[in-house]
């Protein structure tokens, strides 16, 4: 159901957590979706999903590679949840490592595979540590929903697989959460995806479906859960395929006789290896953070749209924390249509409920009048106010896409500058879009028609890293006007607009005339940001006035400083 991603550094934090009931597993092994019938909302058709996997080091050893969100491009206070403050004593006599120990049902295997992934858990405590640092507000949850599901609780050590429990993990295969789903089986699955939330990174809804998924993998495996998580990691028919291999054969059909991809051949035996580490915790991390058994968060519902800077007051806690808690929201605010819910700290959750209930409906969120300019479009007016296309229509009973100038619209705007809400999509982007790394940073607007291949391709960089210097996966769409950050090791830079390559002369303007064919959506305003000229050049340049509407297909001519195109 999920695509798997590599973790590189998230795993040892989370092993921290589990060994003192279960054993945890080395970074994060291959992701691969399998039919989800686990889950949350809606039951949805069993099909699993492929996902990218971390190969292992030795085997399986191997924990991190997850480039786009692994601790090395966020602080840990970002995933920690005040670690160390929440440490209780191994000799606590409800401990949650404990009550996962008593629900193992994972048949106990000697496996090469095996001992090489338990050795490396062995090896780095202090991954272990942190993964269980990260776990601690999750890991009650689900474990109930598991046992409610009658589900192994070996289960419940699955996230450090797939994500080390990096709630914004997101991996080269578009899988993102804790449970990795890819897009296709979380939207089967009832998981909602749109500009504002992402059910995939929602730790409540995703636990349910990850559940349901399993838990429809294991009755079509006929009981077998190792067929059943091989399954969930590359698909049940990339399974199904090698066991009719094997019987074609006259060999085996059990998960250890299949011929399998790296990834998946090392994906169970991580599991088990973390089973075996938690088992015998006291023997291999005695240090290992305790987990106290009861439950760390309450769900509240929410009627309409929330700033989460307003919910984070109203609850008395970081914002941080409010995101790290609810990870599903992209933005600065829960969803504008229907019912949201937020997961608060259970000590918090009734002051906020009374609080939000005292609260105007006018002071959910923030309103601004916009007087629209002339040149303005829906699209760059929703992109300066971070907010999107459909939720200003809505607001402003707008049917198409024509605006007026003059007019005044009405936007909900977030009550912090956007810095404050690191943790939404568009601050974790630009986070990750600012580390320094080698080679010459250009900045690249992407147009219509571009692709990460092609961009790549012209400055001699791989695929994956060009995506995940972005925050993105390679198969992830595109779209005209956002920035790409690209660290080119040849010195070139490309315009926005079939230019050729060209070096940067930072001393030397280079003016070139190229030609532009407007596409749907087009102004002069935009047109004029995305090539840094004027308005009143543009029309100059191409004898129309500056009130007269551009039309799709219409070509212009432009005469650009190239040296001003991108970095």
């Amino acid at each position: 159901m999920r695509n798997p991603p590599s973790f590189p550094t998230l795993f040892p934090a989370l092993v921290g957590m589990l060994l003192s009931a279960c054993n945890l597993m080395p970074q994060a092994a291959p992701m691969v979706q399998t039919p989800p019938k686990t889950g949350t909302v809606t039951k949805q058709p069993e099909s699993a999903q492929k996902k990218p996997t971390t190969a292992g080091i030795p085997a399986l050893a191997k924990i991190g590679d997850y480039q786009v969100n692994g601790d090395a491009y966020f602080p840990a206070y970002w995933y920690g949840f005040d670690a160390g403050s929440h440490v209780f004593a191994n000799t606590e006599p409800a401990d949650l490592w404990q009550r996962i120990r008593n629900g193992f049902s994972l048949p106990n295997k000697k496996h090469r595979r095996i001992q090489q992934q338990l050795d490396w858990y062995v090896r780095h405590p202090a991954y272990m540590r942190r993964v269980a640092e990260r776990a601690r507000p999750y890991l009650y949850y689900i474990v109930t929903t598991l046992e409610n599901h009658n589900i192994p609780t070996e289960i419940a050590l699955l996230p450090i697989v797939e994500s080390a429990f990096q709630p914004f993990a997101y991996s080269h295969g578009r899988a993102s959460g804790i449970w990795q789903f890819i897009p296709s089986t979380g939207r089967r699955y009832g998981l909602k995806q749109n500009w504002w939330y992402d059910g995939r990174r929602d730790v409540y809804a995703a636990t349910q479906a990850a559940a349901r998924l399993l838990d429809n993998l294991q009755k079509q495996f006929n009981g077998d859960w190792l067929l059943a998580l091989a399954a969930y990691n590359s698909g049940e028919g990339t399974v199904e395929r090698a066991i009719r291999r094997n019987r074609r054969r006259g060999k085996p059909t059990d998960f250890w006789s299949l011929k399998l991809s790296p990834e998946t051949r090392a994906y169970v035996p991580k599991l088990l290896a973390l089973k075996q580490y938690i088992q015998n915790q006291a023997g291999y991390h005695p240090d290992m953070p305790a987990i106290a058994d009861t439950p760390y968060f309450e769900r509240v519902k929410i009627d309409r749209q929330l700033d989460l800077a307003k919910a984070a007051e109203l609850a008395d806690i970081k914002l941080d924390k409010l995101y790290q808690l609810n990870p599903a929201y992209n933005r600065w605010a829960t969803s504008p249509n229907g019912t949201s819910y937020l997961l608060l700290p259970r000590d918090k959750a009734e002051a906020f409920r009374q609080k939000l209930a005292k609260l105007p409906n006018n002071a959910h969120i923030r309103w601004l009048r916009h007087k629209i300019r002339q040149g303005e479009t829906l699209s760059s007016i929703s992109q300066k106010y971070h907010t999107d296309i459909q939720t200003i229509k809505q607001a402003n009973h707008i049917r198409g896409s024509r605006l007026r100038a003059g007019h005044s619209l009405t936007i909900p705007v977030a009550s912090q500058r956007p810095q404050s809400y690191r943790l939404s999509a568009n601050q974790r982007k630009s986070t990750l879009q600012n580390i320094r790394r080698k080679g010459i940073k250009l900045t690249h607007i992407v147009r219509r028609g571009d692709t990460f291949w092609d961009l790549a391709n012209r400055h001699k960089v791989s695929v994956r890293k060009l995506a995940s210097w972005n925050g993105m996966a390679p198969r992830d769409p595109l779209m005209p006007g956002e920035k790409l950050v690209i660290w080119s090791r040849t010195g070139k830079s490309v315009s926005s607009h079939r230019l050729a390559e060209y070096f940067i002369h930072p001393s030397r303007k280079i003016t070139r005339r190229i030609g532009y064919r407007v596409r749907r959506g087009d102004s002069l305003a935009r047109i004029s940001q995305r090539f840094r000229v004027s308005i009143a050049q543009l029309c100059r340049w191409n004898r129309i006035s500056k009130y007269k509407y551009l039309q799709p297909g219409q070509h212009l001519t432009l005469y650009v400083d190239i040296t001003r195109q991108s970095g």
